[in-house]
C-alpha cells in the first residue's frame, strides 16, 4: 500500500468514525470500526494470496468476472486453494477494493454499498464452513 493509498485509507476512516460517533456511543461503533477494518485486512490477504497462484498466468484476480466460464475456472481453483490455505474465500466482487469502486460510482450505478457489504460479511462466514477456520468466522460479523 502506497503512503497515498495510507493517507486516504485513514481520511475515510476518521470521516466513518466522526459520522458514527455522531449518532451512537463510542462501545457501539467500535464493532464497526473493528469489523471493517477486519474485512479490509481478509481481503488484502485474499488478493495477496490470489496473485501468488496466478503469478505465472498474467491474471489479476480483482479483474476476474464471475460470470465468464474462463474466468470462473480461476476462480474455482483459487476458492478450493483459498479455503485450505486462508480458511475463507471472496469472490473477486467482494474484495474491499472492489466495494470501495462501487461506492465512488466507478462500477456500477448505486453507490449505496451498505447491503453488499452485509452480503459480503456474510459470505466471509458461509465460505469457512465445513473448513477447519468455521468456529473462528462464525458469527464474526453478527454486531
Amino acid at each position: 500500500m502506497s503512503d497515498e493509498q495510507k493517507r486516504l485509507l485513514e481520511k475515510q476512516l476518521w470521516a466513518v468514525a466522526d459520522t458514527l460517533r455522531s449518532s451512537m456511543n463510542a462501545d457501539e461503533y467500535k464493532n464497526y470500526i473493528l469489523g471493517f477494518i477486519f474485512y479490509k485486512y481478509l481481503s488484502e490477504k485474499q488478493e495477496v494470496y490470489a496473485k501468488s497462484l496466478l503469478k505465472n498466468d498474467e491474471v489479476d484476480f480483482a479483474d476476474l468476472d464471475e460470470s465468464k466460464k474462463k474466468d470462473q475456472e480461476y476462480i474455482s481453483a483459487i476458492k478450493k486453494a483459498s479455503l485450505e490455505k486462508l480458511g475463507f474465500f471472496l469472490q473477486p466482487s467482494q474484495l474491499f477494493s472492489q466495494l470501495v469502486k462501487k461506492g465512488k460510482g466507478e462500477i456500477g450505478e448505486d453507490k449505496f454499498i451498505l447491503e453488499d457489504l452485509k452480503a459480503v460479511l456474510n459470505a466471509i462466514e458461509q465460505t469457512s464452513a465445513g473448513t477447519d477456520s468455521e468456529d473462528d468466522f462464525k458469527g464474526l460479523f453478527d454486531d
